[in-house]
Parts: structure tokens; sequence; C-alpha cells
């Protein structure tokens, strides 16, 4: 069968998916964007190719080819991505939730009780984006007390609309860092801020997403300093902090921690094996 033109939309599901090689998409891709228009999973595609393709959805389809073939995440195409078991829908305002944050979900999921506590145990989560991490705590620990912001009106409305969604009640605030919490103490904080450096050679990889919440300062570590530098004044005795950060900077945010105060102070590595997230644990009162 010889390869349609991108110009003239496909007539049958197979001649759409053809459509990909020439445009320098991969398959993959390409059946996942056709079978989220006609609704259909993935493997109904491969005994269904020579079914007609309706017009209206052969030229959404080739549109949404080229904006892949651009370089365009596929999950802002599509308008969600999975994380941590939940569906949440996700813009250009914000991050796409990465598998490697889950590391930072699992550990702390790992310091919040599994039961109701009195008071409730307080969660926050600081550059929320999405609310994938408070979503993800709130939904495996429905007891706790979750807060999260962002400094971002457009991110916040998309954080709010997946709570909403997914019913899940997790406290959406605007502002930046620990302006909105001012005088709140909390059990357990969790941040994964903008951690790359500016000018890093592989920002242009990431051209389609909000540079705000990917970049911080000339080594990407600002936002991570002033963070644990203010942490402790909002945490409870005992209270833990938790950041994700770059594969790289892992002994630069235990210093920042250790400088501050914290003890405990741990690392926890990726799926690819890279340290990916630091933490520490602030003194009882008595040893303040």
């Amino acid at each position: 069968m010889s390869e349609p033109s991108a110009t003239t939309p496909p007539a049958t599901l197979a001649a759409a998916l053809l459509l990909a090689r020439p445009s320098g998409v991969d398959r993959l891709d390409a059946q996942i964007l056709l079978s989220t228009l006609l609704q259909r999973p993935r493997a109904w595609l491969l005994s269904h190719d020579q079914d007609a393709l309706p017009i209206e959805v052969a030229e959404r389809f080739t549109a949404l080819l080229q904006r892949r073939a651009q370089g365009e995440p596929l999950a802002y195409l599509l308008g969600d991505k999975e994380f941590h078991g939940l569906s949440l829908r996700v813009t250009p305002d914000v991050l796409i939730p990465r598998p490697d944050t889950e590391t930072l979900v699992d550990w702390a999921l790992e310091r919040i009780p599994t039961t109701a506590t009195t008071p409730p145990f307080e969660v926050l989560d600081l550059g929320t984006g999405s609310g994938a991490i408070a979503l993800a705590l709130q939904h495996r620990r429905p007891h706790a007390h979750v807060t999260a912001v962002d400094a971002s009106a457009a991110a916040l409305a998309v954080a709010h609309g997946n709570a909403e969604r997914l019913g899940l009640p997790v406290q959406t605030l605007l502002g930046s860092w620990f302006t909105p919490v001012h005088g709140q103490r909390f059990d357990l904080i969790v941040s994964n801020p903008p951690y790359i450096a500016q000018g890093d050679p592989h920002l242009p990889a990431l051209a389609f997403e909000p540079e705000q919440a990917l970049t911080s300062g000339p080594d990407g570590l600002d936002d991570i300093r002033l963070i644990t530098a203010q942490a402790a004044r909002h945490l409870q005795a005992g209270g833990w902090l938790l950041l994700e950060h770059g594969w790289d900077q892992a002994e630069a945010v235990a210093q920042l921690l250790a400088a501050q105060g914290f003890t405990h102070i741990g690392t926890r590595q990726d799926l690819g094996g890279q340290a990916r997230c630091t933490g520490g644990k602030t003194r009882p009162l008595t040893q303040r």
C-alpha cells in the first residue's frame, strides 16, 4: 500500500497509521492518538484497520499527528496522564507528571499514618502543578489533610479541577511557596520544585512545558534553597521535608538540609537507579 499524503485526510484506519512514518512520529504514539479519537482500545485497531475513517476524525487525527511531529508531548495532545493509579488532566500550564516522581509519593506514603489521627496528619505539597503528588497522597491516605500550593493561577485551576473530578478533598491555595500558609505548621512537606539550571542543554526538549516550573537559577537550586531555608518554621517538631531534584543534585540538597538543622537525611533512587529524592526530619523541640 502506498503511503497517503499528509495533506489528504486518510480514508481508512490503516491509511491513517501509515502517515506516522513520513511524519517522523512513533507508530505507537499514532495508535494511541487514533484509538483515543475513536474511543476504542488500541488492540481494536489491528482487526479493523480497513474500516472507513470518518472525515472529521481523519482531520483531527492529521492535525494531532502534525503537532506530535513538531515535538508536542503526547500528554498535552490527549489532555491526560496516568500517575500513581490516577488519571489526571494536564494542560501546557503544568508539567507532565513523570513516573520518577512516584518515588517521592512512595516515600511520603511511608511517613503518613495509614489510619486517622487526632488532629489530622497535615501534608503540604509545594508547587503542586497538576496536583499529581497531593492527589496521589490524598487518594492513598484519605484520613490525612492535604494542602496544595502553586504560584500559577492557571496551574492551580488544573489541580483544583483534578481534585473535583476525582472527588479528593485536597485544599488548593494560590501563592508562592510558603506565602499562602503563613503561620501554619505541617507534619510533612513534599515538593517537586523547579531544579533545572538555566541554560541547561536539555531544556529545548522540554520547550512545550512551562519554563517557570522547570528552571531555578544558574545551578537549578534556587527554589530548593528557599524551601529548605523556610521549611522548619512550617513543620511540626519531628516533621519531614521530602524533595525531588535532579539526578546529580542529591549531595547538594543533603548539604542544604543539614545546614538548616535537619536530621535523618536520606536519598531515594528513581526507577532508573538515579538519586531522585532527598529528605530530612526536623529535630524534636528539646533538641532545638
